[in-house]
C-alpha cells in the first residue's frame, strides 16, 4: 500500500527540495587519520546489522495499544475531553499519538541519513568520511525499521512536523561543513535519543522496545562520532565563529522544547490549535520528556567547546543548565548495554525452546 493512502493528512509534494550550498571536499591522504575516529569506524563496521532478520516482526502489535501506554500520561486524561471519550475513542488516540511518534522518529532518520551523506561530501577528512558512510547506512536502516513498523504494525502516518521540518532543512542548507554535524549529532539526535530511550524504558511491548534498543545501540556510536569531529573542529574556531554555532544551538533548543508536542494529533480529535496547545503545555509527561531530552544535547554541546555566556544563560531559562554535568559516556554505555542484554535474553530464549523441540522430537522417536 502506498504510504500517501496512511497519512492522517496531506503530506504536501512527494518529494520535498531542499536548495544545497557548500562544497564537496577530496582529500589525498589515504593513509592517516585519528585513531579514535578510526576505531570507531570499525565498530561501525563490526555492528552493522539488518532489519529484516535481528527484529522479531512475527511478534503481533495491538495497534491500538503498541506501546502500553496508561491513560493518566495522555494528554486528555483528567480533563473535559477524556469523559466523552469511548474505550474506542481511547484506543484511536493511543493509535494517533504513537503513529505520530514513530513518524517523526522515520523523518528525522530520512533526515540524518541526508545529514550523514552531506557529511561524507562535505567534511575535509578521510576518517570523518569513513565514519559517516557507515552512518548512513545505519540511518537508512532505521528508516527502514520504523517505516514498516507504521505501515505493517499501525496502518497510519503523520506528515513531517512543521518545526522539526524547519530544523532539518537549516541544517541541509548552511554552507558550512560541520553544521550537519552539530544540527543532526547533536540536537535532533540528541532529542531522538531522549524520545527513544523514554519509550525503550517504559513499554512493555516487545517488538517496539526492540527496535528502539537495537536503534539507540547506533545513535550512540553516532553522538560519539560528532563530539570527536566537532570537538577538534571548535578548538580552531575564532570567539565569532563559535558565537555563530551557539546561536543555532540556542535557536534550535527552544524549536525543539517549544513545538515538538503532539499538537497536531488533539487538532485530529477535533479540540482547536489553541486548546491544543495549552492542554500539552499542561501534561506532567511532556514536562518530564522536556527534562529528559536535554539530557543528551546540553552535556554533548559542553563537552565541544560551545559553552559561552549567552548560551549558558539559554540553559539556565530552560531549566536544564546542571545538565551540563551529566556523564554522555555513561548514558552511551548504558544503550549500547540494554541492546546486548536483549539479543542475550531473547537468543538464549530461542535456543531453550529449540533444545526442548528437539528433546521431544526425541521423546516421540522413542516411543514409536
Amino acid at each position: 500500500m502506498s504510504t500517501y493512502e496512511l497519512y492522517t493528512q496531506d503530506p504536501g509534494a512527494a518529494a520535498w527540495q531542499v536548495p544545497a550550498t557548500g562544497s564537496a571536499r577530496f582529500s589525498w591522504e589515504y593513509d592517516a587519520g585519528r585513531d579514535r575516529l578510526l576505531a570507531l569506524y570499525q565498530k561501525g563496521k563490526d555492528k552493522q546489522w539488518d532489519g529484516a532478520k535481528r527484529i522479531d516482526w512475527d511478534l503481533e502489535v495491538d495497534p491500538y495499544d503498541p506501546l502500553g501506554t496508561p491513560d493518566d500520561v495522555l494528554t486528555l486524561y483528567g480533563t473535559r475531553h477524556w469523559a466523552k471519550l469511548t474505550a474506542k475513542d481511547r484506543g484511536d488516540l493511543r493509535r494517533h499519538y504513537t503513529s505520530w511518534q514513530f513518524s517523526q522518529f522515520l523523518h528525522g532518520e530520512q533526515g540524518a541519513m541526508v545529514c550523514a551523506a552531506r557529511i561524507v561530501e562535505s567534511a575535509p577528512d578521510l576518517d570523518a568520511k569513513f565514519y559517516s558512510a557507515t552512518q548512513t547506512m545505519d540511518e537508512a536502516r532505521h528508516a527502514e525499521v520504523y517505516g514498516r513498523f507504521l505501515h505493517e504494525k499501525i496502518g497510519m502516518l503523520y506528515p513531517v512536523n512543521d518545526s522539526l521540518a524547519g530544523l532539518l532543512g537549516d541544517t541541509l542548507r548552511d554552507s558550512r561543513w560541520d553544521m550537519p554535524y552539530l544540527g543532526m549529532q547533536v540536537l535532533i539526535e540528541g532529542l531522538a535519543l531522549a524520545a527513544f530511550g523514554m519509550i525503550r524504558d517504559t513499554t512493555d511491548k516487545p517488538l517496539p522496545k526492540q527496535i528502539l534498543a537495537y536503534v539507540m545501540q547506533d545513535e550512540a556510536r553516532h553522538v560519539a562520532f560528532g563530539r570527536m569531529a566537532l570537538r577538534d573542529h571548535y578548538r580552531q574556531l575564532t570567539d565569532a565563529e563559535l558565537r555563530e554555532r551557539e546561536e543555532f544551538v540556542i535557536e534550535g533548543c527552544y524549536l525543539m522544547r517549544d513545538r515538538l508536542r503532539g499538537v497536531e494529533v488533539l487538532e485530529n480529535f477535533g479540540i482547536p490549535r489553541k486548546e491544543a496547545e495549552e492542554l500539552s503545555e499542561q501534561s506532567a509527561f511532556l514536562h518530564l520528556f522536556r527534562k529528559l531530552l536535554f539530557s543528551r544535547i546540553v552535556p554533548c554541546v559542553k563537552d565541544i567547546g560551545l559553552w559561552g555566556e549567552r548560551l549558558q544563560k539559554a540553559y539556565v531559562d530552560m531549566g536544564v543548565f546542571d545538565l551540563g554535568d551529566a556523564n554522555l559516556d555513561l548514558l552511551m554505555t548504558q544503550d549500547e548495554e540494554v541492546a546486548e542484554a536483549l539479543d542475550r535474553e531473547r537468543f538464549a530464549a530461542e535456543e531453550r525452546a529449540r533444545v526442548a523441540e528437539v528433546a521431544a522430537t526425541v521423546a516421540e522417536g522413542a516411543e514409536a
